[in-house]
C-alpha cells in the first residue's frame, strides 16, 4: 500500500520552514519537487558520464547515449507507444504542441476554411499554437463551450464537428478546475468525422496511467518537470506513420542523415525532430522520474491523491463563503474564491502561514473570462502531500479569510 509519510524524506526542498512554520507545498500543477533519485540521476551525469550523444565513440559518449536511449525506452513504456522511435524529447509541453502546429502547417494539411477545435478549459500553450496555425493557413479556430461545473458541453462538441475538422487538440485534465476530460470517447468521436487528436497531458502524466495505443489519438505532451523531472525537458509522442509522413521542423545536427550544398536527406524517427543537441542530463533526469513513480505504483498514489482532494475540498467546504471552480471529480487540482476577497491577497497571507498555493489566472484567460473572474486560488496536490497539508491548507485559508474581510 502506497505511503506517502515513507516517501517525504525522498524529497529535501520539503524539510525547510517558510516564515517559521513547516513548508506545506501545493503548488504542484505549476511544478512538482524532485526526489533524491531524480537529483542524483543529474548530479551522476555530470560528475560521471558528462558527453555528447550518438556520434561519438569513445566511452563517455557511449555511456551517455546509453542512458539517453534508455530514458526514451522508460518513457515510451510509460506512454504504451508501440515503440522508442514514437518519442521524441522537447524542452516541454508548449514545445510540443508548437511543433505539431507548425509541422502540421508546413505540411500544407491545414487549409483556408479548414477548423481546427480546442476546448475552453485549455492552457494558453494549446490555446496559442494553433491561433497562430490559423493565421498562418487561413484556417478557423473552434472552442468547445463548457458548462457551470467546469465539464465540456458534449452536444456542443459533437455539434462543431465537420468534414473540416483538421485537428482536436484537448487537454486530459485541465490545470485551473482539475476537470478530467472523457478523452477516449471524445477522440473517438474526433477520429470518426476524420480529425487528427492531440492529447495535451501536462497535468494527467503525474496522475493517471497513459496507454496511448488504447486511446487511439495521433499526438500526446507532457512536461518533466510536472512529473518530478527537472524544468526543461519534455516529450511530444506521436504516431510513427503520421510522424514519418510530415515534414522537419528545425534544421540543424542529429536530424539529418546527409547534408550536401544542393540538398539534405533528414534522418528516421525520433531523430528526425530532435534537431542540435539535447538536453541529455534532463532525459535521464525524466527517466529516472518515471522510474521513481513507478516503483511507488501508480495505482497507489492515484488513490491517495484522489482521497486528498475529496478531502480538502471537504475540509475547505465549511469556510463560509466558498466558492469552488470545476467538478466535484476533479484531478490535481482544486480553485476556490472567497466573494469580496482577491485571490492574490488570499494567498499572500496563505504564503505567511507556511502555505505555497498559486493565485491567478493560471494561464487560462479565456476559462477565467468565461467565469466572470480575474483567477482563482489553486491547491494542487502530489503524491508527497498528506492529510496533516489538507488540515494545514485549511487552517491557513480560514485564518486568511477572516483578516481579510
Amino acid at each position: 500500500m502506497f505511503d506517502p509519510a515513507s516517501v517525504i524524506p525522498e524529497f529535501p526542498i520539503l524539510d525547510q520552514s517558510i516564515q517559521g512554520r513547516p513548508l506545506v507545498y501545493l503548488d504542484n500543477a505549476a511544478t512538482t519537487q524532485k526526489p533524491m533519485a531524480v537529483l542524483l540521476s543529474s548530479r551522476h551525469y555530470y560528475e560521471s558520464i558528462n558527453s555528447n550523444i550518438h556520434r561519438g565513440t569513445h566511452h563517455l559518449a557511449r555511456m551517455a547515449t546509453e542512458q539517453f536511449e534508455k530514458a526514451r525506452q522508460t518513457i515510451a513504456n510509460h506512454l504504451g507507444a508501440a515503440s522508442s522511435d514514437e518519442v521524441i524529447f522537447t524542452s516541454g509541453a508548449t514545445d510540443g504542441i508548437n511543433l505539431v502546429a507548425e509541422i502540421l502547417g508546413l505540411s500544407g494539411r491545414i487549409q483556408p476554411g479548414d477548423e481546427v477545435l480546442i476546448s475552453t478549459l485549455e492552457h494558453h500553450s494549446n490555446i496559442v499554437p494553433w491561433q497562430l496555425l490559423c493565421q498562418r493557413s487561413g484556417a478557423t479556430l473552434k472552442v468547445i463551450p463548457c458548462h457551470e461545473d467546469g465539464t465540456l458541453d458534449q452536444t456542443a462538441f459533437v455539434g462543431l464537428l465537420s468534414s473540416r475538422t483538421k485537428i482536436l487538440a484537448l487537454t486530459w485534465i485541465s490545470n485551473s478546475f482539475g476537470t478530467i476530460n472523457p478523452i477516449a470517447e471524445m477522440a473517438t468521436v474526433a477520429k470518426n468525422a476524420g480529425a487528427l487528436v492531440l492529447i495535451d497531458a501536462a497535468q494527467a502524466a503525474a496522475h493517471l496511467r497513459i496507454d496511448v495505443q488504447a486511446l487511439d489519438i495521433d499526438f500526446l505532451v507532457f512536461s518533466g518537470h510536472k512529473v518530478y523531472a527537472p524544468t526543461g525537458i519534455g516529450v511530444l509522442w506521436g504516431r510513427a506513420e503520421i510522424l514519418n509522413a510530415l515534414p522537419p521542423w528545425k534544421g540543424g545536427g542529429e536530424m539529418i542523415k546527409e547534408v550536401t550544398f544542393e540538398k539534405t536527406t533528414y534522418n528516421e524517427l525520433p531523430f528526425k525532430y530532435e534537431a542540435g543537441t539535447p538536453n541529455i542530463e534532463g532525459a535521464i533526469a525524466l527517466g529516472a522520474a518515471l522510474d521513481f513513480i513507478h516503483d511507488l505504483g501508480l495505482s497507489g498514489i492515484q488513490k491517495h491523491e484522489e482521497k486528498l482532494i475529496r478531502s480538502a475540498a471537504d475540509a475547505l467546504s465549511g469556510i463560509s463563503g466558498i466558492h469552488f471552480y470545476g467538478p466535484s471529480d476533479r484531478a490535481g487540482a482544486l480553485s476556490f474564491n472567497f466573494a469580496g476577497i482577491h485571490h492574490y491577497d488570499l494567498g499572500t497571507l496563505m504564503d505567511q502561514m507556511g502555505v505555497a498555493v498559486r493565485t491567478g489566472h493560471h494561464c487560462c484567460q479565456p476559462l477565467m473570462a468565461r467565469f466572470g473572474i480575474t483567477g482563482t486560488v489553486r491547491a494542487s496536490f502530489a503524491l508527497y502531500n498528506t492529510e496533516s497539508d489538507v488540515q494545514a491548507l485549511a487552517a491557513a485559508t480560514e485564518k486568511a479569510v477572516s483578516m481579510l474581510r
